[in-house]
């Protein structure tokens, strides 16, 4: 499936530029259950990666009003930053908008634009928001354009624009989480990414989604390094971290049968187990944040299991807990700063589409 097919189903005049026609987009967040980590190179190349992860329902959002000049420029509606420069320029990567920025140049363009982004998550949440972003633009422009990709090449392109051209060190599974949608295997191999849809009983989803709670524990502390760490404890042989992310690899396949089966309890419990291994793999995830101590809380007060998502340093809080226990995990946790979300899961990835309205 390509990205102009995705847009023919919203479009009935096509992909190309015409008439002020706007072009949107958006591209779901993700959480992630299991495998997080062998989703970097200096494992899937070595051995193989897999990551157990499903798309929710919040988003990634881009807007592009054509111009008739050569003047880009791109709008941060939640964080006010504002970027202008011109299309026959290259881009200055200074660490305003850079994704945005980096994800036209990639493309290319043909006219100018006014590009609005929008994020329902903050900076930095665990939830996979830059790729989300990254895909977005790279879905909207190109739709402007009228190019046609694949769904692996539009990953594969977020993951270039993200770890070559602005050197963002981290691993694989966001790109192809928000690109895909769903819930999906990541398998990572040394030559190729394959995404495997799960066909999920409706009704085990639902319940699933019943028994999931989404802790926010607090701004994620930047430029701590975190995943150079893990890269570094890696390749100097660390035991703990070798021995982290077999299991976590091994995991992902126990707890896609676990789901399969409908056994949530089961899945539940090894949420916990996947929180610990991901604190072998690098035991630096959670230091200096509140996250421990609001992870012990909500085991205390009724909750199964649950992991911090995203490589660590603060974000969101996973849990799986017991829907007649829910209540008093909120009041716990809120008590000690934390803030809860709702949400539920997306089975839609990438959309594009066109709009005449303002």
């Amino acid at each position: 499936m390509s990205i102009a097919i995705i847009a023919s189903r919203s479009l009935a005049g096509g992909l190309s530029a015409a008439g002020g026609t706007l072009v949107r987009a958006k591209a779901p967040l993700r959480i992630s259950f299991a495998g997080g980590g062998t989703d970097l190179p200096h494992y899937y190349e070595k051995f193989q990666g897999a990551v157990l992860s499903s798309t929710i329902n919040r988003y990634a959002h881009v807007t592009i009003y054509p111009r008739t000049d050569h003047e880009i420029e791109i709008r941060s509606l939640d964080l006010g930053h504002t970027v202008r420069y011109s299309m026959r320029e290259q881009p200055v990567y200074d660490g305003v908008m850079d994704l945005a920025k980096a994800a036209i140049h990639r493309v290319g363009v043909n006219i100018g634009m006014d590009l609005d982004v929008r994020m329902e998550a903050p900076r930095g949440s665990g939830l996979g928001g830059s790729s989300a972003l990254t895909a977005a633009v790279l879905g909207a422009v190109a739709s402007l354009n009228g190019h046609s990709y694949s769904l692996y090449d539009l990953a594969e392109l977020n993951y270039t624009i993200e770890r070559t051209d602005l050197a963002i060190t981290g691993g694989k599974q966001d790109q192809y989480a928000t690109t895909f949608g769903g819930f999906n295997l990541l398998e990572f191999r040394r030559d190729r990414v394959v995404v495997t849809p799960l066909r999920v009983d409706p009704a085990v989803l639902n319940d699933l989604e019943a028994h999931l709670l989404l802790c926010y524990t607090g701004k994620v502390r930047p430029n701590l390094g975190l995943v150079g760490d893990q890269i570094k404890y890696f390749n100097e042989g660390r035991k703990e971290t070798v021995d982290g992310m077999h299991r976590l690899y091994e995991m992902v396949f126990e707890m896609k049968e676990a789901l399969l089966t409908g056994n949530l309890e089961r899945f539940g419990i090894m949420l916990h187990e996947a929180y610990m291994n991901k604190k072998r793999m690098n035991p630096r995830v959670s230091e200096g944040t509140p996250a421990d101590a609001l992870y012990e809380a909500a085991l205390k007060h009724g909750t199964i299991g649950g992991k911090l998502l995203g490589a660590g340093g603060g974000g969101y809080l996973l849990l799986y807990c017991e829907t007649g226990k829910q209540l008093a995990v909120r009041h716990a946790l809120e008590e000690m700063g934390g803030q809860f979300a709702d949400f539920s899961f997306d089975g839609c990835g990438l959309q594009v589409w066109r709009s005449c309205s303002r």
